[in-house]
């Protein structure tokens, strides 16, 4: 099973950007965390960032018959890009979105999810165990669906 975990703006920057909000965990401390998971399970994955938003918009196209499966951290182009909820839906995978922080009680702005509206699932508020939460649920989904 491949899976391509694909995150937006500023995650890059985990551990430094907000700790309060976000953690003290660096973006390669994650990645690291997450792989390991993912060996454990027997499961490929690709972990990409960009701060660009065509760049997602690519990352999203290029899983299409590459990957089984997408986690999305769109980041701040949540709550602003149609252009990446296009793709996701183009694409026609299993996606789930994740945010580290529970935008649900953030500000206002937050509280808009264009991509929510192509995924299978969101997990907003617990850390970077999000992502690893992502990859259970995937795997569970993709064997329901008879697509493991």
């Amino acid at each position: 099973m491949q899976i391509r975990v694909i995150n937006g703006p500023n995650i890059n920057m985990l551990g430094i950007r907000e700790p309060e909000i976000y953690g003290k965990t660096g973006y390669e401390d994650l990645c690291a965390k997450l792989r390991e998971h993912a060996q454990t399970l027997s499961v490929d994955l690709e972990i990409l960032q960009s701060n660009h938003e065509g760049d997602l918009v690519d990352m999203i196209q290029e899983a299409y018959g590459k990957s089984d499966a997408i986690i999305i951290n769109p980041g701040a182009y949540t709550h602003t890009s149609i252009a990446i909820l296009d793709a996701a839906k183009a694409v026609g995978l299993p996606v789930v979105e994740v945010h580290i922080s529970d935008v649900s009680v953030r500000e206002d702005f937050r509280q808009i999810s264009y991509i929510r509206q192509a995924c299978v699932h969101t997990i907003m508020g617990h850390g970077i165990s999000g992502y690893l939460e992502a990859v259970d649920f995937l795997m569970e989904y993709l064997k329901q669906a008879g697509r493991e």
